[in-house]
């Protein structure tokens, strides 16, 4: 059971990690650093969105407006850092079998 909870976790640090680079990327291409014209920075970008705007578009259905804010990304986040937290406060019953 052991391997089950390291798999777990390992799971939520990618998923942590794709939305870290999603963000860094969007404001990279909104400040104009990275052009989407180029190819490998277009397959990227949009493999990052089909990865994650399920995760987002359920969220953005509950958030109300934010007038061009998008807080999707910081709530996705903000839940994968509860579900680590409560993960690890049950380790426990992942080691006792």
């Amino acid at each position: 059971m052991q391997s089950l909870f390291q798999i777990l976790m390992l799971l939520l640090d990618i998923v942590w990690f794709f939305i870290i680079a999603h963000v860094i990327m969007s404001w990279l291409i909104n400040f104009q650093v990275l052009n989407l014209r180029q190819p490998l920075v277009a397959q990227i970008w949009d493999g990052l969105n089909r990865l994650l705007e399920p995760l987002y578009s359920r969220i953005r259905s509950v958030l109300p407006p934010m007038g061009g804010l998008d807080l999707a990304p910081l709530v996705v986040l903000i839940a994968v850092y509860a579900l680590r937290i409560v993960l690890a406060n049950n380790a426990a019953l992942f080691f006792s079998y």
